[in-house]
């Protein structure tokens, strides 16, 4: 009987102080790892890679001294525990009739990461294609020209972390898939007040969006817990 008290009163306590269920939970330690130059070429990458390009500079991410994936480009803070940074592919070219292995990289989506959970979500930005798509971040909204479905109309989109459909998708204009510009759009400008972006399609006129002043809703894990307690 003195047993089943001992651990009643455990019980207790531990549903009195949530705090302790998680006093052994061992924190994550995410990092990226020092810079590495690969080969890199159109024929490699036909959609994400410029004509002149020969090499790619890609870094490991690292969680928990493990390598987790391999990523390109700059990071973005969207927070102070969560980045989106760019995820590196290293494909298998080979043939099947191929006797040796042969092995390309490619650009590859958007990763959003969390540095206190080590959880990694791949973004699924509304219209983003690589071969006409070049994000400029902005606190937790993506900017950059995207493509229909069917690749026939050319669009101004401004996507938001954890939003299914995108805060604007406006129309540029007709899209030729055999007979474009490259790029298809210079880099997207941002300015803070009044919320506004900026877009300017390779030959065409420059145009520009206000976005009304909405909060971020990524939720990261815990912020439930913390808003309850």
């Amino acid at each position: 009987m003195g047993q089943i008290h001992a651990v009643l009163w455990g019980l207790a306590l531990a549903t009195s102080s949530p705090g302790l269920l998680f006093a052994t939970a061992k924190p994550h330690v995410t990092a990226l790892g020092a810079v590495r130059r690969v080969p890199y070429s159109i024929a490699g990458d036909p959609a994400g890679a410029a004509p002149d390009e020969n090499e790619l500079r890609v870094r490991p991410l690292v969680i928990d001294a493990k390598i987790k994936e391999w990523t390109t480009g700059e990071v973005h803070d969207v927070t102070d525990r969560s980045f989106a940074v760019r995820r590196a592919i290293r494909l298998n070219d080979a043939l099947p009739t191929d006797k040796a292995e042969h092995w390309v990289w490619q650009r590859g989506p958007w990763l959003l990461v969390d540095r206190a959970t080590g959880h990694i979500t791949a973004l699924k930005l509304p219209d983003y294609d690589p071969s006409v798509s070049s994000v400029v971040w902005f606190r937790d909204y993506a900017a950059y020209c995207g493509l229909t479905a069917k690749a026939s109309q050319l669009y101004a989109i401004v996507a938001q972390v954890a939003v299914r459909k995108p805060v604007l998708a406006k129309k540029l204009g007709a899209w030729d898939t055999e007979d474009h510009p490259k790029p298809a759009c210079a880099a997207s400008t941002w300015q803070r007040e009044p919320l506004r972006v900026t877009f300017q399609p390779t030959g065409g006129a420059q145009v520009s969006f206000d976005l009304l002043g909405a909060s971020a809703v990524l939720v990261e894990d815990g912020d439930a817990e913390d808003s309850d307690n």
